[in-house]
């Protein structure tokens, strides 16, 4: 599991859509699609429904945004501390 893969899961569930969250983080709709279905493929579930209006998280999905968002802090917070002073 990768960092991007948790950002493009936390930013596409904030934002029900991925093409939206796509030009958030500067990646294209493709990129955050492959990086969503990385994550799906490691965890062996699926973490959205997506329709034509765009994507709910799925209740496995509900169930791990609160870790994805604490894994994000916890890279967020080794970043600082590393970060040259």
């Amino acid at each position: 599991m990768h960092e991007r893969e948790f950002r493009a899961f936390v930013s596409v569930a904030e934002i029900g859509r991925m093409d939206q969250a796509a030009r958030v983080l500067g990646y294209s709709q493709p990129a955050i699609s492959y990086q969503i279905k990385c994550l799906e493929q490691i965890l062996g579930t699926k973490l959205f429904t997506r329709d034509s209006t765009g994507v709910r998280l799925t209740r496995e999905g509900r169930m791990i945004l609160p870790s994805a968002r604490a894994v994000l802090a916890l890279i967020e917070s080794m970043k600082v501390v590393c970060a040259p002073t």
